[in-house]
């Protein structure tokens, strides 16, 4: 979020309040994601060419069948290719 913010995409308050949102779900830690890291993840990078943070995101959503939240538009478009459900974002 910083470098949102850096790049003046995103405001201080939004990114505050944002962080202030976070603290109302139930955040984990996955415990595979490393694992992945260099096999599915990197697969996934490569295949539709995402920065490897962002694989790991759409990585982390296929393994769980899990819904994804996000605003970037590029890991939007690849998730609903690779059959990921998106969650809305307001």
């Amino acid at each position: 979020m910083q470098i949102a913010v850096r790049r003046k995409r995103i405001g201080v308050a939004y990114r505050d309040q944002a962080l202030h949102n976070f603290r109302k779900f139930p955040i984990a830690v996955d415990s595979e994601t490393d694992t992945q890291a260099w096999t599915g993840t990197l697969y996934l990078a490569d295949r539709y060419q995402l920065a490897l943070y962002d694989a790991a995101y759409l990585e982390l959503s296929l393994r769980r069948r899990t819904p994804l939240a996000t605003r970037d538009q590029e890991l939007a478009a690849v998730a609903g290719v690779a059959g990921v459900t998106l969650l809305p974002t307001t």
